[in-house]
């Protein structure tokens, strides 16, 4: 049942990431890289930091190393970050159908940023990954709404009524 769930998770977060992309690529690059009220500062800042995150949090997972600053600007223009961003969705999809209800349970050994040694299992860190992405689009979400593009709904409900494939829904 776990495993279900982290595949649902895995295949919403990219479904949200596309919705949400979609809706700031009706921005234009300005928009995209203006100076906002949020932590980061710009939607495009804020969704750079996502990436990071989850960069970061896969190459730990895949047993890599990786040193990146939570607020680097690994892609400065859209489009370059969207291709991006697809692909990454595309890496956490897999990384997850290849982990089995055993593998959710394994522990993964790595270091944080600081170069602190740290530990946690394999489910704790996707609850984290998938829980940052719903976290920081909720605030992409708050600073598209001042703008003239609406933001597009992300609620996990919209996911499994178009896609139960993919959600594991029965239509009725």
């Amino acid at each position: 049942m776990r495993k279900e769930l982290f595949n649902r998770f895995a295949a919403y977060n990219a479904w949200a990431n596309r919705r949400l992309l979609d809706a700031c690529a009706r921005l234009g690059e300005r928009e995209w890289q203006a100076a906002r009220p949020s932590f980061f500062g710009s939607i495009h800042r804020t969704l750079n930091h996502l990436m990071v995150g989850d960069r970061l949090w896969l190459a730990r997972l895949e047993g890599e190393s990786l040193t990146l600053s939570l607020d680097a600007l690994l892609h400065e223009d859209l489009p370059g970050f969207r291709g991006a961003r697809e692909a990454l969705d595309a890496r956490i999809v897999s990384f997850v159908d290849g982990v089995d209800e055993a593998g959710l349970d394994a522990v993964c050994r790595y270091r944080a940023s600081s170069g602190e040694p740290f530990a946690n299992r394999v489910v704790e860190i996707l609850q984290h990954l998938f829980n940052h992405q719903t976290h920081h689009r909720g605030q992409v979400h708050g600073m598209l709404s001042a703008t003239a593009v609406a933001p597009p709904p992300l609620d996990l409900v919209y996911f499994m009524r178009e896609t139960p494939q993919a959600a594991n829904s029965p239509r009725v």
